[in-house]
């Protein structure tokens, strides 16, 4: 079959991406300056908004520095940042190639979890998971809530970084927001499979179990992979 076109890239994002490349590769050197906006203009073609618009968000993206009348410049430490990039075409293996990546992460956040938890980020990982329940009892999707649990209980770590990597990935962490109708299963059966799940871990972590917790959320991210993995193999076989 002729899969779609991918949409063409703006003259902004074709000149970021170049520039970026550039950076990387060492072509522009850390320390160095980037070229001036007339430069940049007469290299490459585009308008001064073009190049005004790509430097912003190199500068976004920490690959340049700029200095107030003087220009932008590649700091030392410059290099591509951390970003998940989400194939249009392929949905369903984007979100296991994600799943497999938030595994090793979210076991180690859950044992933390039930090592260092105080008493009142316990109390909202429960509310969180009663959230989920009443959101599935009226009829609800529950990917707020989901999201909610799973970032609370990286809170429970300590360690703010856990957090920080599930607000990264943002909705790619609850597959059935990017996969609608989750992974081929009944909605209310699907719903209680996965709730089923989420109360093992959090018994888990309000016991302080920490291989327990370890075990239960290793359990959970890997059957909901294999869930995803069996609906890819049924629309693979169509």
């Amino acid at each position: 079959m002729i899969r779609p076109l991918p949409p063409p890239r703006s003259l902004t994002g074709e000149l970021v991406a170049r520039l970026t490349d550039d950076i990387i590769s060492g072509k522009i050197a850390p320390g160095s300056q980037l070229p001036t906006e007339q430069e940049l203009i007469a290299a490459t073609g585009v308008s001064r908004t073009v190049v005004r618009e790509a430097v912003a968000a190199l500068r976004a993206e920490g690959l340049v520095v700029t200095r107030q009348g003087v220009g932008a410049f590649v700091p030392e430490n410059a290099r591509r940042p951390l970003r998940i990039d989400f194939d249009q075409l392929s949905p369903l293996r984007a979100v296991l190639d994600i799943m497999e990546l938030r595994t090793g992460i979210e076991i180690e956040a859950a044992g933390l979890a039930a090592a260092r938890a105080s008493t009142p980020q316990i109390r909202k990982i429960v509310q969180c998971l009663d959230a989920i329940d009443g959101a599935l009892k009226r009829g609800e999707d529950a990917i707020t809530q989901d999201f909610a649990l799973h970032c609370t209980i990286a809170d429970a770590t300590g360690n703010p970084q856990f957090r920080r990597f599930l607000e990264h990935l943002g909705r790619f962490i609850i597959p059935r927001q990017t996969i609608r109708g989750g992974p081929g299963m009944p909605k209310r059966a699907y719903g209680e499979t996965f709730q089923r799940e989420h109360r093992a871990i959090v018994q888990a972590i309000r016991s302080g179990g920490v291989l327990q917790a370890r075990a239960a959320m290793r359990r959970h991210l890997v059957n909901s992979r294999k869930r995803y993995q069996r609906l890819a193999a049924k629309l693979g076989s169509r």
